[in-house]
């Protein structure tokens, strides 16, 4: 199989100092708020449609199980699809435009129908779907677009507040959408989701950059997608990125499926205090961000995510082993949660950054979109995983062997070329010649999406 890199440089290449500091670069602020304002309004619909469904369309289980489904089907239907049309583009921008704006239209159309007494969970279902196919093709296009608009040595930095907006509001959404569904009632503050849309398009909207995007020629749907593919999968730095990010999530999930019912009925938690040490997770995110963006400066990204990856089991190994009066576990789970929070971050910046360093400008796309849906892929396996070997083996085995598995994400990272002795901090690729094959990037789940 044809290797997509064909050279590999051992000497780093310097680039250049960037014109000014990202904050105070007005492109970026736009597309940071932008993803900000939208990020915060999905997690209000996160609550809003659900509790629609319950309480003014008296949803029964199945019909809430494929509600809930339907939010991440499209991932799985139309998640490597995006990426190879997203790479077939010359702008991104007016393609994560139109996403925001039919996400925005979508979501009107829920308030409009109960106010019109049509609504029902079907109509909830397919406003889901929609939403959710015009987020996939979002992130798709947002990738390789970021490159567009930050420079090169401050793509660390750039991600970091990225992961740092997501993190507050993973938090902070759902209280603000229970305060609007109290507010409101559940239709109307699906509304505000749909105000965040249209305020991301306008943002959106407003960034000059220019974008200069070279797409590859297309060589149909099927090999484009499996060109993203294989570079996942030949590239050592991208493979082994994506092993660590789907055994991440694998172990993850399952640790999910068992978490609550661990610290209520075992560790003898009170239910008001998990929300508060999930939240911890979300500061710890926050702080994790701004470290991580000064520390990329001076150690580099490679560095920090091998250094990252190390504590990773931490907090699901805490929870496993903790032991004592409720003030001693609420001390332990808090401190561990906040540095989970903050490696979490850590690991995902880095990862983002780095994937955009090692692939080609059109391949990002297709990488990004491969990445993401094999790494949400295995969420499902996952749970389905862990609630299973509960039931044979009991919750604090499965607890440990989570904290287990998670390690092994560290053989992924330890033994590919991340490794400081065969670091290798740029790379230069060559267009590929007429006759050959062409070349071939939050990852956040669990606990409020704090898992990479």
């Amino acid at each position: 199989m044809k290797h997509f890199l064909h050279n590999y440089s051992p000497v780093a290449v310097a680039e250049p100092p960037p014109s000014s500091p990202l904050h105070k670069q007005r492109d970026y602020r736009l597309l940071w708020t932008a993803r900000t304002i939208s990020i915060t309004g999905s997690e209000v619909s996160k609550l809003a449609i659900p509790l629609t469904a319950v309480t003014m369309l008296t949803a029964s289980p199945s019909e809430m199980g494929m509600l809930t489904a339907a939010a991440s089907v499209p991932a799985l239907l139309f998640g490597l699809q995006s990426g190879a049309i997203a790479d077939r583009l010359t702008r991104h921008r007016p393609l994560m435009i139109a996403c925001e704006l039919v996400s925005c239209a979508a979501a009107v159309l829920v308030p409009v129908a109960w106010l019109l007494g049509i609504l029902n969970v079907i109509w909830l279902i397919i406003v889901a779907l929609v939403i959710g196919s015009a987020g996939v093709l979002f992130r798709a296009a947002n990738f390789p677009h970021l490159a567009a608009v930050v420079p090169p040595a401050q793509r660390t930095e750039a991600m970091a507040g990225f992961h740092a907006s997501h993190s507050v509001a993973s938090v902070g959404g759902p209280s603000l959408a229970g305060l609007l569904v109290q507010i409101l009632t559940a239709p109307l503050a699906v509304l505000a989701q749909a105000l965040t849309f249209l305020t991301s398009a306008l943002l959106l909207r407003a960034i000059r950059t220019p974008e200069r995007n070279e797409p590859a020629p297309s060589r149909g749907m099927w090999r484009d997608i499996m060109t993203g593919l294989r570079a996942c999968i030949t590239h050592p730095v991208l493979r082994a990125l994506l092993a660590a990010g789907v055994t991440i999530n694998f172990f993850a999930m399952a640790y999910t499926a068992v978490y609550m019912l661990y610290m209520v009925n075992t560790l003898g938690i009170p239910k008001g205090m998990i929300g508060l040490l999930i939240a911890l997770g979300g500061i710890g995110g926050v702080l994790g961000a701004w470290v991580t963006a000064r520390l990329a400066k001076r150690y580099g990204e490679n560095r920090i995510l091998l250094v990252a990856v190390l504590f990773f089991p931490i907090e699901i190994l805490a929870v496993g082993l903790v032991s004592g009066p409720l003030w001693w576990k609420l001390s332990v789970l808090s401190i561990t949660g906040a540095v989970t929070g903050g490696i979490v971050v850590a690991f995902a910046t880095c990862m983002g950054t780095i994937t955009l360093r090692e692939t080609p400008p059109e391949l990002r796309a297709r990488v990004d979109s491969t990445t993401t849906f094999a790494v949400q892929g295995v969420l499902a396996l996952g749970g389905l995983a862990g609630g299973v070997a509960a039931d044979f083996l009991g919750l604090r085995p499965v607890i440990l062997i989570c904290a287990a598995g998670m390690a092994l994400s560290t053989l992924w990272i330890w033994t590919s070329p991340l490794r400081p002795h065969r670091l290798r901090p740029q790379l230069h690729h060559r267009p590929p010649a007429p006759s050959s094959l062409p070349l071939v990037d939050h990852l956040l789940i669990s606990k409020r999406n704090r898992w990479p």
